[in-house]
Parts: structure tokens; C-alpha cells; sequence
């Protein structure tokens, strides 16, 4: 079942900074995801993200590529059957989990 998939303003920003091939890559990680966003024990795509060193982001979902160095950081919404991308960034010393920290407080979804 295909979510809609909606996208936090920051997030064009964060896609802006990419060069073409990571966008590409991004963009069809999110498209795969998006038929089946359930987390993984559910048997969906999505890996849960919990209380990290210095973030809590439990009910959040991550989509690593690992080959690029990058993650995708997103909420599943089930009532609105919404699949809502947080932040795109570079998986360096936890700072993509600290942006989406900060963008799910300024946006109220935690």
C-alpha cells in the first residue's frame, strides 16, 4: 500500500545540498519505502529510531544508504496514511538525528 509522502519545508533545503546522484538515490529509497513504511518488525522497510546519546526520536523511522553515507529521517502518520520526511542528511556523529530532533519539536510531532 503506496503512502502519500509529504515532506517538511527544511527538506528541499537538505535535497538542494546533495549533488544530482545522491538526490536520485534519496529520492528512489523514498519511493521504495513508501509502499511498505511499517517498520521493519512489522515486516515494512522502515528501521525504528528510539532514545540515541542525546536525541529521543522514538516513533521515528530511518531509511540509511549506506553506500552514499546518508539517512532519511521520517514519521509514519498511519491516520492520515502519510509518510512525512523529516530530514535528509549526512549520517555523521548523530547530527542528522539532532536536525530531526530540533524539526519534530519546531513542528510539534514529538
Amino acid at each position: 500500500m503506496n503512502r502519500e509522502v509529504k515532506y517538511l519545508p527544511e527538506v528541499e533545503k537538505d535535497l538542494k545540498q546533495l549533488d544530482s546522484t545522491q538526490r536520485n538515490l534519496v529520492k528512489k529509497a523514498i519511493k521504495k519505502v513508501q509502499q511498505n513504511p511499517l517498520p521493519d518488525y512489522e515486516n515494512g522497510y522502515g528501521k525504528p529510531l528510539g532514545n540515541h546519546s542525546s536525541t529521543n526520536l522514538a516513533g521515528f523511522m530511518k531509511i540509511k544508504l549506506r553506500s552514499a553515507g546518508l539517512c532519511v529521517v521520517y514519521q509514519l502518520v498511519k491516520v492520515e496514511n502519510t509518510m512525512l520526511i523529516v530530514v535528509v542528511g549526512v549520517r555523521a556523529d548523530e547530527e542528522v538525528y539532532e536536525i530531526a530532533q530540533k524539526r519534530a519539536s519546531k513542528h510539534n510531532l514529538i
